[in-house]
């Protein structure tokens, strides 16, 4: 179980209890944090902190709670934001799911929940162009490409080859995912927003901006990925078989 974090002392101390009551082994990825959230996890003896020096961002948050997982050999990492927008009652949930896919990614938008919160308009919708051009360029049939609600089989994230260290590193997972031929299941998790105003951090909060931000990476992952990723589309008519810290 792994939680990036940066600058959530707000949150944290809260989120952290409620999922001790349905995960053990617990990291808690901490990149940077300046607001006292690391005293925060300094007072907790029931979780293991990494701590990065500086804030590197959300992806290379996540990268290292990848590393983790595969250092310790653990058969599947769960992943959750600390801003308080999942649930930590889903993650048996999750983790159940994860026996039959590679990955089990959360959708925000593939049922509606009594007392879903309207998302920001513009984080809607980016989020659904986004999604709509991740599933026309790779063959996939996803809903919600940002959630940070996510299981991994481990065995597959040793494959991954994850280097985008900000908010669009999803993005490159999705491409891995279409490289690989990665099973995927999407598992409904309600629409929480406690801060529609949560800042994105600098140029990234103007939507325009964040746009050009990830169509730059994902056209950059897709042509890394070159000849591989072509060959499966050419084969399959797709990629990554779909069965049944802020995120757009």
């Amino acid at each position: 179980m792994a939680l990036p974090v940066y600058n959530e002392q707000a949150h944290v101390a809260r989120v952290l209890d409620e999922v001790t009551k349905y995960a053990t082994d617990i990291l808690v990825v901490d990149d940077g944090s300046s607001d006292g959230t690391a005293e925060v996890l300094a007072e907790r003896d029931d979780v293991h902190v990494i701590r990065h020096p500086e804030n590197r961002g959300y992806g290379a948050a996540l990268v290292t709670a990848f590393e983790a997982a595969i250092e310790l050999d653990y058969d599947v990492l769960v992943t959750i934001d600390c801003d308080g927008q999942h649930e930590p009652q889903r993650i048996p949930d999750f983790v159940k799911a994860c026996r039959d896919a590679d990955m089990v990614s959360g959708s925000r938008y593939l049922k509606i929940f009594e007392g879903d919160s309207a998302p920001p308009e513009e984080r809607r919708g980016i989020n659904m162009q986004v999604t709509a051009e991740i599933d026309r360029r790779l063959g996939l049939e996803l809903t919600d490409a940002f959630c940070g609600f996510k299981a991994y089989r481990v065995s597959a994230l040793r494959d991954l080859k994850i280097d985008e260290p900000g908010y669009a590193m999803p993005l490159q997972v999705w491409v891995e995912v279409a490289r690989l031929g990665l099973q995927v299941m999407e598992l409904a998790v309600p629409l929480i927003y406690l801060e529609e105003k949560r800042s994105f951090g600098g140029a990234l909060d103007d939507g325009n901006t964040r746009m050009e931000y990830y169509h730059m990476v994902m056209d950059r992952c897709i042509a890394a990925a070159g000849a591989e990723l072509a060959d499966d589309c050419d084969a399959d008519g797709g990629n990554g078989a779909l069965c049944g810290e802020a995120t757009e």
